[in-house]
Order: C-alpha cells, then sequence, then structure tokens
C-alpha cells in the first residue's frame, strides 16, 4: 500500500506557510483561525506558567516566519474536509481523475518540490478557483464551463499551482508582528464563539461585520498586484512547460473581463474579485506569452467529455436535459460530446434506459473511449441491468488496466450484485498501485467489509481518515484492527507499523491520548 501523504508529510522539514486563495466559505476560514487563535492562547498560557514554550510556532521574525509544512497540510485537510463533508466536492470519478491530470501535468513541471498538490472540483457555478493550504486546488464547475479549450483552463490552474509555489501569503505573514497576529486571531476566535452562543444578537451581528473586515484586510494580503503579475508570469512559464499554449491565460482573462461590465454580475464571476484583472496585467500577459511563442495545443478529448459531464452532474438535472433537448431542438447536439453529456444528464434524471442505446453505439463507434464504457456501464447499472453493466465494465478493464473510473465502476456494479470479495479485490489491484482519493479508500473499506474482511475495512477507513485529517479516527480504526482475533503476522505488521506513523505524525499533546470513541464500525 503506498504510504498516505498526511503521514509522509511528516518526515519533511517545515516550510512558509500558503494560505492560498479566498477560502470558498468564510466560515471554514474563521474557523480555522479561532483554532489557532485558541491553541495559540492555550500555548502562551502554558508558556507562562512555565509549560514548554518551544512548541510555541515563531511568528515574529523574517527567519522564523514559517509553519511547518506538515501543519500547512493539516489546516488544507480541514478546509477541504469541511468542503466534503458539506457535499461542495464533486466525487465523480470521471471528472477527479481529469482535473487531477490536468493539474498534475503543471504542477510536475513547477520549480518547487515541496508541495503535493490535489485538484479537485467544487459544485458552484460561479465562475472562480481558489487555493487552500497545503496544495489544494479547487475549481469551480461554473469555470470550468465558462472556458472555451483546454489552454485556458490550463492557464487558471497553472496561475493557482503558482500562488502556492511562491508562498504569496507567507510574504504576507512576515509583515505582520507576533503580537499583531495572535490578537487578529483571538479577536476572531471571540468573535465565533460569541456568535455561536447567541446568534442573532448584537453581539453576534457586530461580530460579522468585524469578521467581514478581518476577511477584506486577509484579501489585500493575499492578492496584491504584484503578487498577481508574479503568479501570471510563474504561471505561463509552466503552461508552456507542460506543452499549452500561454496565449491561454490572458485570452481568458481578457474574456471574463470583457463580459463582466456590469456591476450585478460581480457575483456570477467571483475570479475577478479574487485575481483583479487589470488592463496591465492583460498587456503584460499577453505580451509575454507571444514572446515566448505560441504553441499549437489540441483540446484533448477528456476535456471535451468533462465539459459536458460536468453540465450534466451540477445544477437541476432537469436543466441539462432541457439544454440538450434545446440543442436537437434547434438542428444541434449530434456531435459525440453532445450525446454524450444528453446520455449522463439522461442517467441523472432517473431516465438510464434513453441513454443506453445511444452509449452502445458511442462505444461501437469510439471503441477507445474509456468514458463511454464507464457511462454504459453505469446507465445499465441505474436500470438495474446488473449483468450488462458487469459485462461492459468487464471489458473496458481489460482493455484498460488499472483504469481508475473503470474501476470504480465495476466494484459498484459488483457491490449491488452481492460480488463484494471480487469488488474488493480489484478494488485492491488498483489502489495498490495508485493512491485512492478519501472517497475511494471509504469505497474499498466498504466493499472489504462487505466481503468479510473486517481486518482490512478497518485499515482502509484509517487510511480514508488519514486523509481526511482526522489522525485521532485512524488511531481508533487501527487500534480496533489489531484487537481483532486471527490476524496473520504479515497483517499485524502492517498494522502495527501504520498505528506508530499515525502516532508520530499526530500533534505532541495528543499523541498519548488513548481513543475513547470507537463508535465508528462504517
Amino acid at each position: 500500500m503506498i504510504l498516505p501523504r498526511a503521514i509522509e508529510l511528516n518526515t519533511r522539514k517545515g516550510t512558509p506557510i500558503y494560505f492560498g486563495e479566498k477560502a470558498p466559505l468564510l466560515k471554514l476560514a474563521l474557523s480555522w483561525i479561532a483554532g489557532v487563535a485558541l491553541g495559540l492562547y492555550a500555548s502562551i498560557a502554558v508558556a507562562s506558567a512555565g509549560g514548554i514554550s518551544q512548541d510555541l510556532p515563531e511568528l515574529g521574525s523574517q527567519a522564523n516566519a514559517t509553519i511547518s509544512l506538515e501543519d500547512e497540510y493539516r489546516v488544507g485537510l480541514m478546509m477541504v474536509r469541511g468542503m466534503r463533508d458539506t457535499g461542495q466536492i464533486l466525487e465523480d470519478p470521471e471528472v477527479s481523475q481529469y482535473i487531477q491530470e490536468v493539474g498534475h501535468s503543471l504542477s510536475n513541471r513547477a520549480e518547487e518540490g515541496q508541495h503535493q498538490f490535489y485538484y479537485f472540483f467544487v459544485r458552484d457555478p460561479a465562475i472562480n478557483a481558489f487555493a487552500v493550504p497545503g496544495g489544494f486546488i479547487a475549481v469551480n464547475s461554473g469555470l470550468m464551463l465558462s472556458t472555451h479549450n483546454e489552454d485556458e483552463l490550463a492557464g487558471v490552474l497553472a496561475h493557482e499551482t503558482a500562488h502556492v509555489t511562491q508562498r504569496h501569503i507567507a510574504r504576507g505573514i512576515v509583515d505582520q508582528s507576533h503580537a499583531g497576529l495572535v490578537s487578529t486571531a483571538a479577536m476572531l476566535a471571540a468573535i465565533l464563539l460569541g456568535a455561536t452562543a447567541g446568534r442573532g444578537s448584537p453581539g453576534a451581528m457586530e461580530g460579522a461585520i468585524v469578521a467581514a473586515q478581518g476577511a477584506s484586510i486577509q484579501h489585500q494580503i493575499n492578492y496584491t498586484r504584484s503578487q498577481e503579475f508574479e503568479a501570471d508570469r510563474i504561471g505561463i512559464s509552466t503552461m508552456v512547460s507542460a506543452g499549452y499554449d500561454p496565449l491561454g491565460m490572458p485570452t481568458f482573462f481578457e474574456t471574463l473581463n470583457r463580459n463582466s461590465p456590469d456591476p450585478s454580475r460581480i457575483k456570477a464571476i467571483e475570479f475577478l474579485i479574487d485575481h483583479p484583472v487589470t488592463s496591465d496585467r492583460i498587456a503584460e500577459s499577453r505580451n509575454r506569452a507571444e514572446q515566448i511563442g505560441r504553441i499549437h495545443h489540441t483540446d484533448s478529448l477528456s476535456y471535451i467529455l468533462t465539459r459536458e459531464r460536468l453540465r450534466s452532474l451540477v445544477g437541476n438535472p432537469q436543466d441539462a436535459r432541457d439544454y440538450y433537448a434545446t440543442l436537437i431542438k434547434n438542428g444541434a447536439g449530434i456531435s459525440p460530446e453532445e450525446r454524450y453529456g444528453k446520455d449522463i444528464a439522461d442517467i441523472n434524471t432517473r431516465n438510464p434506459a434513453a441513454a443506453i442505446s445511444d452509449l452502445t453505439a458511442l462505444v461501437k463507434e469510439y471503441p477507445k473511449v474509456t468514458q463511454y464504457y464507464g457511462a454504459l456501464g453505469q446507465a445499465f447499472l441505474a436500470n438495474d441491468q446488473m449483468k450488462e453493466s458487469q459485462g461492459v465494465l468487464d471489458k473496458a478493464l481489460a482493455l484498460f488496466p488499472r483504469n481508475i473510473p473503470i474501476t470504480i465502476r465495476l466494484a459498484e456494479t459488483l457491490m449491488r450484485e452481492g460480488n463484494n470479495k471480487r469488488a474488493h479485490l480489484v478494488l485492491l489491484d488498483l489502489f495498490n498501485a495508485v493512491e485512492p482519493t478519501p472517497d475511494q479508500a471509504r469505497l474499498i473499506a466498504k466493499a472489504a467489509n462487505a466481503a468479510g474482511d473486517i481486518a482490512d475495512s478497518y485499515y482502509y477507513m484509517s487510511d480514508f481518515y488519514i486523509m481526511s485529517g482526522e489522525l485521532m479516527m485512524a488511531l481508533n480504526q487501527l487500534q480496533l484492527a489489531l484487537e481483532l482475533p486471527g490476524l496473520n503476522p504479515i497483517q499485524r505488521a502492517r498494522f502495527s507499523a501504520l498505528l506508530q506513523e499515525v502516532r508520530d505524525a499526530m500533534p505532541k499533546d495528543r499523541k498519548n491520548t488513548t481513543a475513547d470513541d470507537r463508535g465508528d464500525r462504517h
């Protein structure tokens, strides 16, 4: 099994923290600030009473204005977990695989090797993208649908990646005094606690105003002109290294700027708020792209299909069906990608029978396109045709071994059939080769549990909690696994080794804490 990166990060040296772009929810950002404030105050109290002062983060000088990479990653995990828990992250294997591939084609060429990047889609029609600590970069579904080609999408991702690699927030932290940072965090923590204790009270309302002011200050720190120019310059160079046309970045900026002259559309195009696009920025990025030279990059089929899939997955599914019905009525809607989008909309509106015949035809016409096999398997499964679903997905897996979306779809079908043992085996074969996402780790834990492999089920759930930043819950799962009778020596050694790594990665004040709540048994 691949070492979970939350644990892997424990072996690394500290680097300046990067808070990234605007947090998707003010509540999430302030929750983190509150946690930091309370933690700092607790540490200060202990230090003042003769406690262990070396545990305090040193934030008062340029040389020490840093937070470890492990802490940065934990902050990011908390924010991403909050988005996942509220259903904002689009947990779809096909679109997740695509955005990861494009993102990593850029981050692998970035001139920085300390962050591990994770790219994902967020269910939000607003045109925006943002980063959170630890190299997590989110793209709103609305932004993807607003791009005209893959170069424009790559331009946005390269820009966000550059914000992370250049550690722009760390530069802002350097300018803040230790006392100023602590007092600001403490003030926000008090606001949050007061708002929680008495919602709707004047004090809570005043707190909201102050919080908004704090967010405004942070916004100014994060998005200075110099940082935006630098992210553009670094991002364009990264685009070129990855084989994308550098003109995609200024072209996308121009399109957004041109299409949003009306202040009433500000909410729809949040990217312009978070990344102020000036004529100078557009001109400089265009000049830089033209000096480097155009690159002919053909849109991948995955880009085209992912756009249509997103159109059918987010928002009201019936709206997507109406969109494709209008295309057909106007004499369009006949391209392979439009047919695919319509079929996904049919599946999501509980009309899978309407998609089966067309997807069967698409598979025959384009036998090398994995997305068509996956969608056909989905349609059969949604139509309660498990045998047919398994047949097409087995064929696809033979053609495209260890393809992540195909393997996930096959496992889902096998589990619906009750063939949990084979579902566990196909997922195990995949995730021994590639690291699963948290959602996928939870899926293999479920398959293992249903197959009767309780020990491995606990083990995989510990992996899920590790990737979600919930180390105490991971500890619980591993302890439960080790308490099971009949473990073989290999299992016991594997579970024990991971348990020790989890303990090593936990904050110092919790390493020796015994997990009392063991109620989460899937």
